[in-house]
């Protein structure tokens, strides 16, 4: 009898052992396959991320302790502090006008010979997404693209071959990108060497940065559109 246990315990030992065996080889281990170039980017996206949490963050700190400052008790201040906030907010959401220091991205087509009507081409949507992405994700604070401010709910779009911004049609190059930025030389820098001059020039269009000190970005002149919020009804 004892024989019979040892003998099922070793079985049974065997039977779970080649079972994990067998999930193993069954389940191979993915590697990283991204390059060195990768990787150093998804970590300077990462920490323009952290500084971005940290200044929301810090805003947030200093609006409560408006609100908690004992000269509160007065209601005028209050009504101060209140009308500062949306003013605030209103030139977060881009409809108002702005000005400051930053860069002016200029796409251009490159010239040929052979097919001048190529001059007059827009890009694709494709492209802008990924250049407003990437001055996003290197410190721009504020984009106009062809005088057409972005705010959070614009979206590039092809609508017939034809990319449209706001429910606009952009205009055929040359046209200018504006990006208001807190440091413009750095953008600058990041930009110039940055992957959308090269994915604009796969599509035959040339890219160039200029730094400038004094730029000034229209409002948003659209009534924005709100969807999916419902207000929030007390009790």
């Amino acid at each position: 009898m004892e024989r019979k246990w040892i003998f099922t315990i070793v079985v049974f030992i065997i039977g779970f052992m080649l079972a994990i065996q067998f999930k193993t080889t069954q389940e191979p281990v993915v590697r990283d396959t991204r390059d060195i170039r990768e990787l150093r980017q998804e970590i300077e996206q990462e920490r323009e991320r952290e500084r971005y949490l940290t200044n929301e963050i810090n805003k947030a700190q200093e609006l409560i302790a408006q609100y908690s400052s004992p000269q509160n008790s007065d209601q005028n201040h209050l009504t101060d502090v209140l009308d500062q906030q949306i003013s605030d907010l209103r030139v977060e959401a881009g409809l108002t006008e702005v000005s400051g220091s930053g860069v002016i991205l200029t796409i251009e087509p490159f010239y040929d010979e052979r097919a001048p009507h190529l001059m007059r081409r827009t890009p694709s949507p494709e492209r802008f997404r990924y250049l407003v992405n990437e001055l996003n994700v290197y410190g721009a604070t504020h984009i106009a693209v062809a005088d057409e401010r972005l705010i959070t709910t614009s979206a590039f779009r092809d609508v017939n071959g034809i990319t449209h911004l706001n429910y606009r049609r952009l205009p055929p190059t040359p046209l200018k990108v504006k990006v208001l930025t807190d440091d413009p030389e750095r953008l600058a820098n990041r930009m110039i060497v940055s992957e959308s001059v090269e994915y604009f020039e796969i599509d035959g269009f040339m890219l160039t940065v200029e730094q400038v000190g004094d730029l000034t970005l229209p409002g948003y002149d659209q009534t924005p559109r709100v969807r999916y919020m419902e207000e929030v009804k007390e009790g």
